[in-house]
């Protein structure tokens, strides 16, 4: 996609942001009438005040006074009305294909596969969502169709200007070049003052997310000295940009006013003098109507070059918004079949996958789990344990080999009821800044509260559930801060239950809770898995050892297979493991 450089504007790109104005075509369509309405009636007064001024002030008539004051209030009602329905209709047309343009997006960024999110931070693709995409509002509320109305108001009051008198209104322009002159330096030098604001409103951003983010380390380690006096830095530097485009400003708007004064004070020469020697020629109505006119020229011309940086500023958001809707980093999703039930049985056939290129994390692994039978996966920390059950969700894509469920390859099911069927209980819990009710079934109106009470039941968290505020309405805050880990590891467990699975995985789904809370969820396993096929990972080698099949992976690769007890007896990899976590700390287990 082409870039926007310099002072250029992307025709293509702007073609493509007009595209989301298409339903609103005809507020789009109103909006132009009321911009060539709003050109075409702003001489009107001016022209109307010399007449007036010329034809009944100058000769006393008061009567035709009455009715032309009357008619410039009705003109200047209309004009306000027009003013009024032109700002509305630019504002809503912006507004209304942003909201369209942001539901594109973010049902974009939730389809993307979790290898986008590996290497793009979370931080930026929010700023495409939000501030970006207010930056894309103002190319129609402040940016292209202001211009367009600017310049169309500028060339009508020149027109009309030429019309009544062109060696005066020559006389009027004559300092137009500075002016000109004044406001492309003036653009230049804002567009990259306000290129630096967005550069450090965005440090200022990420500082106060990631350390807001981490008060507790800030604490618990007594830095809330040193990382104010970090703030400070960056604060200041967040207002040194500021005082830099205020200052540019402050420059710009006097040089106008100065070059406006120019140009009236050739008026009154100019007009003073033609007046003394062709009184016929130049009335003092015309003097008092061109100076109207230079205060109508001005204005729209000293707003141009914000104006301009506005529209530019849109397209470099539009240019950021449509990089991430053009990243094709979504998974594939042609499969079709959706039978009744899915059984769950799971065979991996010769399967290879790597997150990056040739660098494969996974081996040549071949394994069959039937249905409603548990198979464990065991090993060290990055032995390719989670990376399975990740593309078994279709999360990530294999590089070679097969992966299929109940005989079929997962690809050949359709992608929303493949992972429908897989609930997953993680060792990090997420949970929303909402109720535990909304929590567990994630909106799903499916779902009632007395399917979400049984599975509670089931689980053993009913009733801290029930003593809590609310109940199942508490509102468990941002990611779950009113929960301990053991409450909020429970709440996840609920909610993996209450779509029934075929396929239930438990990943590290016990390490972050307390052994009261582990037994806890232990008993509720045991009743859980029967008739479900699950997989579990584990470090703790105690909550896997009644697993039908247990998998011990090192780097990869499959190093040993089988139950606990054939396992212990092969003397091998496993027992290391065995030994390690339990002769070790005095700990006796049964060895079968």
């Amino acid at each position: 996609m082409s870039k926007i450089t310099g002072d250029a504007i992307n025709v293509g790109l702007l073609k493509r942001v007009f595209l989301y104005v298409k339903p609103y075509r005809n507020i789009f369509a109103w909006s132009i009438v009321l911009t060539i309405l709003l050109a075409l009636i702003a001489p009107v007064r001016p022209f109307l005040i010399q007449y007036t001024l010329d034809q009944y002030i100058m000769k006393d008539n008061y009567s035709g006074l009455l009715s032309m004051t009357i008619l410039m209030l009705v003109m200047l009602v209309l004009q306000a009305l027009i003013q009024f329905s032109h700002t509305y209709l630019t504002n809503t047309l912006g507004q209304s294909a942003i909201r369209d343009l942001r539901i594109n997006v973010f049902n974009h960024i939730t389809q993307l596969r979790l290898k986008y999110f590996d290497n793009t931070p979370i931080g930026q693709l929010i700023t495409r969502t939000v501030s970006d995409l207010e930056t894309i509002a103002e190319i129609f509320s402040e940016g292209l169709i202001v211009i367009i109305g600017d310049i169309l108001m500028v060339i009508v009051i020149i027109a009309v200007m030429v019309y009544r008198d062109w060696a005066l209104t020559l006389v009027v322009l004559l300092p137009m070049p500075l002016l000109i002159v004044a406001t492309s330096v003036f653009q230049k030098a804002i567009k990259s003052a306000f290129q630096e604001i967005r550069t450090q409103v965005s440090n200022l951003n990420t500082y106060l997310q990631e350390h807001i983010t981490g008060i507790s380390i800030i604490q618990y380690f007594a830095r809330e000295e040193q990382e104010y006096r970090k703030f400070v830095k960056i604060n200041a530097l967040y207002r040194d940009a500021n005082i830099r485009s205020n200052w540019y400003y402050s420059i710009f708007f006097p040089v106008v006013e100065i070059i406006s004064a120019m140009s009236l004070g050739l008026l009154v020469w100019y007009g003073a003098k033609s007046i003394l020697e062709k009184p016929m020629e130049v009335s003092p109505g015309t003097i008092a109507e061109f100076i109207l006119y230079i205060s109508m020229l001005f204005r729209p011309i000293r707003e141009l070059a914000d104006k301009f940086n506005t529209l530019q500023m849109g397209m470099v958001g539009a240019e950021r918004v449509f990089k991430v809707l053009d990243t094709d980093e979504v998974t594939t999703n042609d499969g079709v079949l959706a039978p009744v039930a899915m059984n769950g049985a799971i065979s991996f056939q010769n399967v290879w996958f790597a997150y990056n290129d040739e660098n494969y994390v996974l081996k040549d692994i071949s394994f069959r789990v039937d249905a409603g039978k548990t198979i464990a996966l065991v090993g060290a920390t990055g032995a390719g344990k989670s990376s399975t059950i990740n593309i078994l969700n279709r999360f990530y894509e294999i590089g070679r080999g097969e992966i299929c469920i109940d005989g079929t390859r997962i690809q050949d099911y359709e992608l929303n009821y493949l992972r429908s069927n897989i609930a997953t209980v993680l060792q990090d819990v997420f949970l929303f800044s909402d109720t535990i009710f909304n929590n567990i079934t994630l909106n799903n109106p499916d779902i009632s509260m007395e399917e979400v009470v049984d599975a509670a039941k089931k689980v053993g968290a009913h009733e801290f559930i029930e003593r809590l505020p609310g109940g199942y309405h508490y509102n468990v805050m941002e990611r779950g801060a009113t929960l301990s880990a053991g409450q909020a590891q429970l709440i996840s467990f609920i909610r993996a239950l209450v779509y029934n699975p075929a396929i239930l995985v438990l990943d590290e789904a016990t390490s972050s809770v307390d052994t009261e809370t582990e037994m806890l969820i232990q008993r509720a396993i045991e009743n859980l898995m029967k008739g479900r096929t699950s997989i579990v990972i584990a470090h703790r080698l105690s909550t896997i050892q009644k697993a039908d099949q247990i998998l011990v992976l090192d780097k990869g690769e499959i190093k040993e297979m089988g139950t606990h007890q054939q396992l212990l007896r092969l003397n091998g990899y496993y027992k290391k493991l065995y030994d390690l976590q339990f002769n070790s700390s005095g700990l006796k287990v049964d060895e079968g």
